[in-house]
C-alpha cells in the first residue's frame, strides 16, 4: 500500500474504536480492502458481452469488521458520521440511501442459502462518488470479501464478483454489467485486464508507465440523466439485436455483430438504434486492436483509440456531457496527451487522461484554469496507480 493508503486504513480503524469501543465478540476487528476502477477503453461493452480493458487503483474503500454474538448488524459510515441498524432477519429498504448496498449484500447471501451471524462494522475511503471509478462496487466486493473471511462461507472471487453484480441489478435496480466488480476484485499492480465479458475468460496485458501518469479530471457533476438512460441504452441494444438477429440467427448479442452487417441495415435499425450499434459494434473491436497496441508499447496509438473511444460515447452512443466534452477538447492539441476520454456510465464523472508524466503538473494547471473560467467549478485531478484488487490487509 502506498503512505496515501495506510493513512486512510489507519483513520478507518480509529473511526471504528471511536463508534464501537472494545469487542463485542471476543474476537479482534479485521480490515478489507477493495479498489475502485478505471477503464481504459471498452466503455458499455460489459453489458454487450464484449471486452473491457479495466484495472483497480490505489483509491478504496476500506471495511473494518467484526463478528457479534446475536445477529444485529451495526453499520457506520465513517465519511458520512451516519449510522444504520437492522437484523439479519429484516432486510427491509432503508429510508437513507448509503445501506442499501451493504443490504443488498446479505440478500444475495441469504438468497444463496448461506449463513451469516451478526457484525459490526465502519467502513469509508477515498474513493470519489460519482466520479466514475466504481465506489459501489468496491463497496459491495469488500463487503463481500470480509463476510466471505469472517464467516468461512467457502466464495470464490467470481462468486463475489457475480453477487456484487446481483446487488446492483436485483437489490439497487441499476442493470450494470460486470465489470466494475471484476476489475476491484481481480485487479493486478501495473496491470490492465482485458474481459471477455461472455466467456469471462481474462487476460492480464502490462501498462507501460514509466514515462506517463494516468490523471482523472473530474466534472464534479452528475447529470440525473445517467440512470435512466443507462437502462434505455440496453433497451436500444437489444432493439438492435433483435433486427440483426434476421439476417443472422446467430447474433445473441451485439458481440456476435460485425460493424459491416450495422451499415448494412442502417435504414430499418433506424437513426438511433444504428447509432448505438455502430459505437458498441466498433468499440468491441477497437479494445482488441487496443490490446495489441499495448503488446507492441505502441502508447501513442493506444491514445488515439481512446479519443475514437470519446467520440464515439459523444456522438452515437450520447452519454457524454458539455463538461465532458469541454475537458476532453482541452487535451485534443496537447502534446503531452496522449489520449483522453470520458469515462464510466456518462452524463458527468471523470475524464481518464494519459499524460507524459514530466508536463503532469503543467497539465493539470491548465485544465483547472480553463475549467474554472467555463463552469466556475474548482476541478479535482486524481493521479491514479494500478494496484492489486481486494485483499485483506494486516491489522
Amino acid at each position: 500500500m502506498s503512505v496515501a493508503e495506510v493513512s486512510i486504513a489507519d483513520r478507518i480503524k480509529a473511526h471504528y474504536f471511536e463508534q464501537f469501543g472494545r469487542s463485542a465478540s471476543g474476537q479482534s476487528p479485521r480490515i478489507f480492502r477493495s479498489p475502485g476502477r478505471i477503464n481504459l477503453i471498452g466503455e458499455h461493452t460489459d453489458y454487450n458481452n464484449g471486452f473491457v480493458l479495466p484495472a483497480s487503483v490505489d483509491k478504496a474503500v476500506y471495511f473494518v469488521i467484526e463478528p457479534r454474538t446475536d445477529n444485529q448488524v451495526l453499520l457506520h459510515a465513517a465519511d458520512l458520521n451516519d449510522t444504520y441498524s437492522f437484523t439479519l432477519d429484516d432486510l427491509s429498504k432503508p429510508d437513507k440511501s448509503w445501506p442499501l448496498y451493504q443490504l443488498g449484500v446479505i440478500d444475495q447471501i441469504q438468497k444463496l442459502g448461506k449463513t451469516i451471524g451478526g457484525f459490526q462494522t465502519t467502513f469509508g475511503g477515498d474513493v470519489p462518488a460519482g466520479a466514475g471509478m466504481s465506489s459501489s462496487a468496491a463497496l459491495e466486493c469488500c463487503l463481500l470479501f470480509a463476510l466471505n473471511e469472517i464467516f468461512d462461507l467457502k466464495l470464490s472471487r467470481w462468486d463475489i464478483v457475480k453477487m456484487g453484480q446481483k446487488v446492483e441489478n436485483e437489490f439497487v435496480g441499476l442493470q450494470s454489467g460486470i465489470m466494475d466488480q471484476f476489475a476491484s476484485a481481480f485487479g493486478k499492480e501495473e496491470s490492465v485486464i482485458r474481459l471477455d465479458c461472455r466467456s469471462l475468460e481474462y487476460e492480464y496485458f502490462p501498462f507501460p508507465m514509466k514515462d506517463y501518469l494516468l490523471v482523472l479530471c473530474d466534472t464534479s457533476v452528475k447529470h440525473s440523466l445517467a440512470s435512466s438512460e443507462y437502462n434505455t441504452r440496453r433497451l436500444e441494444c437489444e432493439k438492435g439485436v433483435s433486427i440483426l438477429q434476421k439476417y443472422d440467427s446467430t447474433i445473441g448479442s451485439l458481440r456476435d455483430a460485425a460493424p459491416e452487417l450495422v451499415e448494412q441495415h442502417k435504414e430499418e435499425l433506424g437513426d438511433v438504434v444504428y447509432r448505438r450499434c455502430k459505437y458498441m459494434t466498433g468499440e468491441i473491436v477497437r479494445v482488441q486492436e487496443a490490446c495489441d497496441l499495448l503488446v507492441a508499447g505502441d502508447l501513442e496509438s493506444f491514445g488515439k483509440k481512446m479519443y475514437e473511444t470519446h467520440q464515439g460515447l459523444q456522438h452515437d452512443y450520447e452519454v457524454s456531457c458539455p463538461e465532458l466534452d469541454f475537458l476532453v477538447d482541452q487535451t485534443i492539441d496537447n502534446s503531452d496527451v496522449l489520449g483522453a476520454r470520458m469515462m464510466g456510465g456518462g452524463f458527468g464523472g471523470c475524464t481518464i487522461n494519459l499524460v507524459k508524466k514530466d508536463a503532469v503538473d503543467a497539465f493539470e494547471s491548465k485544465m483547472k484554469s480553463e475549467y474554472k473560467k467555463q463552469y466556475d467549478i474548482d476541478l479535482p485531478c486524481y493521479r491514479v496507480k494500478i494496484t492489486d484488487g481486494t485483499e485483506e490487509l494486516a491489522f
